[in-house]
């Protein structure tokens, strides 16, 4: 079957999520996105997603409806909800404590920082229930909290003369299939922040994987619109 330009972006989409995962290199990347943009058919455009999972699940069929998959870190949501809780909470007296990388979760979490501080990451982290609460109490010190753009983070907590709140999530959508983390406490002439972010690997990839593309669209331009067999009716990709 003729392949749309829909379809044609849908591969696109699943290859950039790949590049993003660390599943492909750039010139792999780059080699299969210009294929995808001048394929015309179901047959070429399938080859090239087949050894790349959507996330979660198996990739969907090339002209089915399914939603774009998932960025970077919600790609395994999966696998990474039920594991044993390696860290159940974080103290810090006169100093710090840090919980980033790979670690899990509790069901329960309790952060506490006096006139110290806290870091709470949870972009690579693994979570032993679906719902899990932080809680945590900042007095004259403080507490960040980083999660990445899909994790569904409600923030509860209470300021006294101090800060307690959540940046604006810009750089993604929250999705049901993550975890649920209610962030509450106390932060008492200090403060406790949660910040939206991606990881520099991540946002490293991405930046490549877009400027590969704009380098292949490019050349697509350059080489002026499809005019061989049946390709006289697809718009060109400029």
């Amino acid at each position: 079957m003729r392949a749309s330009d829909a379809e044609r972006e849908r591969i696109a989409e699943l290859l950039r999520e790949a590049v993003a995962e660390g599943r492909l290199e750039m010139d792999e990347f780059e080699q299969r996105l210009e294929t995808a943009y001048t394929a015309r058919t179901h047959g070429e455009l399938e080859p090239l997603v087949q050894d790349l999972p959507a996330p979660g699940t198996a990739v969907a069929p090339v002209g089915s409806s399914a939603p774009a998959p998932l960025r970077g870190s919600a790609a395994n949501w999966p696998a990474r909800i039920g594991s044993t809780a390696t860290s159940k909470g974080g103290f810090a007296l006169w100093g710090g404590f840090n919980r980033k990388g790979r670690w899990t979760v509790g069901r329960k979490f309790t952060a506490f920082a006096m006139w110290g501080g806290g870091e709470i990451d949870l972009r690579e982290a693994d979570f032993e229930d679906r719902d899990v609460v932080i809680r945590c109490i900042a007095i004259m010190g403080g507490i960040h909290v980083t999660a990445p753009p899909e994790l569904n983070v409600d923030v509860r907590g209470v300021g006294i003369m101090g800060g307690f709140g959540e940046g604006p999530n810009e750089d993604g959508e929250t999705v049901p299939e993550a975890p649920r983390v209610r962030i509450t406490g106390l932060a008492l002439m200090g403060g406790v922040g949660v910040e939206r972010k991606r990881t520099k690997a991540e946002r490293r990839r991405l930046k490549e994987a877009e400027e590969a593309e704009r380098a292949v669209r490019e050349r697509q331009r350059l080489d002026g619109p499809d005019t061989g067999p049946g390709g006289g009716g697809r718009k060109e990709l400029g």
